[in-house]
């Protein structure tokens, strides 16, 4: 039996054009592995991080997709993200539901947030 500790949760995102998907997040997120690349779906990767996009013709889904990304890495990546000059990269604060987040915004309209713990929590 597997350990609990082995379980990974990978989102798995639509993306209008898997082209301009790979280029997004590799220059201005840092996913630039490519694990897998075929006519409708990707898979990308960093140290730590790896989503999975597959094509679809529907923008709305894009629009009304999201993924929470968590961890105590939050604070470096929203620093290294800040000078990236992502277009729609909001402020990152404490929210009223008890979590520090930032939230980013993909040329598709899939939202990422990512959080993490307040400190002195």
């Amino acid at each position: 039996m597997a350990d609990a500790a082995d379980i990974s949760v990978l989102p798995v995102l639509p993306s209008l054009d898997l082209s301009e998907t790979r280029v997004f997040y590799a220059e201005k997120l840092g996913l630039d592995e490519v694990v897998h690349e075929a006519e409708n779906y990707l898979i990308l990767r960093r140290p730590g991080l790896e989503l999975h996009f597959w094509l679809t013709g529907e923008r709305r889904l894009c629009e009304n997709t999201s993924v929470y990304i968590r961890g105590g890495g939050i604070d470096a990546l929203y620093a290294e993200f800040s000078m990236r000059n992502i277009a729609r990269l909001s402020a990152f604060e404490d929210r009223p539901w008890g979590m520090k987040e930032f939230y980013i915004h993909d040329p598709h309209g899939n939202l990422l947030r990512f959080g993490r713990i307040p400190e002195g929590e």
